[in-house]
């Protein structure tokens, strides 16, 4: 998130090369009650809208999709191994990284420079699946949202070769019956009309054949690894050069100059109602959805979590989540009343959290700093924390912090990575400043 730097008051203390961080004073336990999630009222209908459009266009999996991905990248590893020294505060480079990629210098863009999209959510092919693999490719994946830009894009996906750093990038969309009654898709959006404005995306999590994206007012939007729809061998029915369109128009199919649509399939919503103001934070009430993790000990979890400034809140922390997952289907475990109720919740325990996931009961979450003017850079943290054992509510404990990048964002847990052991992934989101690296737990 594009903040401005805030002061961060927080208690310090060195010990064993990490700094123990109190939770603020005004943590209190969540009410587990609150996290409860419904399907949407148009669930069937979405899948029918997909189904049409894919008796209308060609599609292509990820696997051939990172086969011929149009941009390349820089990978880096091995310790220290930072593709773009940028994303470090120059003062302070005890930032621990195994591994790095950075994006082509027009995805990078430029400190101070006009920016159209922003890098949010974090997850890998190890979050899918138990083997790590999807087939013979290891994908990396990050969310973008669309900042500034004539048209409304909404959101997209960056499938990443981590070996060869290959990439691609993937429109997200909203599938919809046009007045011809024809199915069509426009641009992810807020609300998904004409005066909508882009989803964050701030967070995804890729789980089996689903992608499950975080809607920040809501809950979640889902997509389905199997409906990737390809425009460019659609033919003329595919337009893949005109960036000012979207969706069917008279006959054709476009995606702001896109190859790749990928269409929404699902979507989970508070059952309390949705979030009418995302900048401001609550002690109750129902979520945001800012960040999103997955937990793959014991049962699957989903974790979500919010987003507080403290400069805009008194200290006002946020709240995570855990969301039971079904191994077999890759959908929500729902209970008896057909809801998606969270297994347990937490106050976190400081403001400006950017991405959460959980290992049972540890917890890692990245805190950003922000930015004051365009020259100045500062590291973010990498805090562990813990909750309480056993516990389905409470407060998350005193966090123990690292060095991150600047700006960083959603965590992706990655275990047993390259040899180094279990990382963390996450992406750094300021221009110039961007870079995709792994921190090996063992930083801790």
């Amino acid at each position: 998130m594009w903040i401005l730097r805030v002061l961060l008051t927080t208690t310090m203390a060195v010990a064993l090369g990490a700094v123990a961080v109190s939770p603020a004073e005004a943590a209190t336990a969540p009410n587990l009650s609150e996290f409860r999630l419904r399907p949407a009222s148009n669930q069937a209908e979405l899948m029918e809208r997909v189904r049409l459009l894919d008796a209308q266009l060609p599609k292509l999996g990820v696997q051939n999709i990172l086969a011929q991905a149009n941009r390349d990248g820089t990978v880096m590893t091995g310790s220290g191994a930072i593709c773009n020294p940028d994303a470090v505060d120059v003062d302070e480079r005890d930032l621990q990284v195994v591994y790095s990629f950075c994006f082509d210098s027009s995805d990078s863009s430029v400190r101070g420079g006009d920016v159209e999209w922003m890098p949010q959510g974090m997850t890998t092919v190890a979050d899918a699946q138990d083997d790590q693999a999807w087939g013979v490719a290891e994908p990396l994946i990050v969310s973008w949202y669309n900042k500034d830009s004539e048209y409304v894009k909404g959101s997209r996906i960056t499938f990443i070769d981590r070996r060869t750093g290959a990439y691609q990038h993937v429109l997200l969309a909203y599938p919809f019956i046009n007045d011809s009654q024809n199915a069509t898709y426009m641009s992810l959006r807020n609300t998904q009309n004409a005066s909508g404005s882009s989803l964050h995306a701030g967070g995804i999590a890729w789980y089996g054949n689903y992608l499950y994206v975080a809607d920040t007012r809501r809950g979640f939007r889902v997509f389905d690894m199997r409906y990737i729809f390809d425009l460019k061998a659609a033919g003329d029915k595919g337009n893949t050069t005109d960036k000012t369109r979207i969706g069917r128009q008279n006959g054709v199919f476009y995606g702001h100059g896109y190859r790749y649509v990928m269409p929404q399939v699902a979507a989970w919503t508070s059952n309390g109602g949705q979030v009418e103001n995302p900048s401001v934070c609550r002690v109750s009430g129902s979520p945001k959805f800012s960040f999103v993790g997955l937990d793959r000990t014991g049962i699957d979890h989903l974790t979500t979590g919010e987003y507080c400034n403290g400069a805009d809140t008194d200290d006002l922390t946020g709240r995570v989540a855990r969301w039971p997952l079904d191994g077999d289907t890759g959908r929500p475990l729902l209970s008896n009343d057909g809801l998606w109720q969270a297994s347990s919740a937490f106050r976190l325990p400081q403001p400006n959290i950017q991405g959460a996931l959980s290992r049972g009961d540890t917890w890692y979450l990245t805190r950003s700093h922000g930015v004051d003017v365009p020259d100045e850079i500062d590291n973010g943290d990498l805090l562990r924390t813990s909750a309480p054992g056993g516990a389905a509510e409470g407060v998350l404990g005193p966090a123990r912090r690292i060095t991150a990048g600047v700006g960083p964002e959603d965590l992706s847990y990655w275990p047993g990575f390259l040899g180094f052991g279990d990382v963390l992934f996450t992406v750094t989101e300021h221009p110039g400043q961007r870079m995709v690296y792994a921190t090996p737990i063992s930083a801790f």
